[in-house]
């Protein structure tokens, strides 16, 4: 897969409120924060790694990576940061993950994209025996005005967003979809 096809946006841009209000992606876990598992899992397999990020603005950038914070007011949700994203990167494919996703597969943005370009659709999830994990995905950055205008409608679910591009749904072992929504023991933000 030629890098240049293939972005990734971090989505770390929530108000952490399952979490105490803590920026998740700062989140200690196993002593490393939470978005360095994470951006060791991704960087390697996409051209170019971006930030969905609405606070520890310069802490996010201190990684290296692009920062981009939600161009809509009041944390609109994760598809506020995709939307971003979506129009800040050249990549024709944006691979979306969340910032508490610790062990994601070394494989997930080939198999993404492999199922979405098998299936002829837009958009890819990543789903294991247990559910859909509608927050890690591929989807072809053309939808960009598709996504403002679901988002001019009020509309904020993920899911409901997806359903409408039928997206392949291409199927991981849950281990590689742990998500960190509570605190873990060793965490400090």
């Amino acid at each position: 897969m030629p890098a240049a096809e293939l972005a990734a946006v971090v989505l770390a841009g929530g108000r952490g409120t399952r979490m105490g209000g803590v920026d998740k992606g700062w989140a200690a876990y196993r002593g490393r924060p939470l978005i360095a598992w994470v951006l060791d899992a991704i960087a390697p397999q996409v051209g170019e790694v971006v930030i969905s990020a609405n606070r520890s603005l310069d802490r996010y950038a201190a990684t290296g990576h692009r920062v981009l914070p939600d161009s809509l007011p009041d944390f609109p949700g994760p598809l506020a940061g995709v939307l971003v994203a979506m129009r800040a990167v050249a990549a024709p494919w944006l691979l979306v993950v969340p910032c508490d996703t610790p062990h994601l597969p070394g494989d997930l943005a080939a198999r993404l994209l492999a199922g979405a370009r098998e299936a002829g659709q837009p958009l890819a999830v990543a789903a294991d025996d247990a559910r859909v994990h509608h927050t890690t995905f591929v989807v072809q950055t053309r939808l960009a005005e598709d996504l403002e205008a679901f988002l001019a409608r009020g509309e904020r679910a993920v899911h409901r967003w997806q359903a409408a591009h039928a997206p392949a749904v291409v199927p991981f072992a849950a281990a590689g979809f742990v998500n960190l929504n509570t605190l873990p023991a060793d965490a400090r933000d």
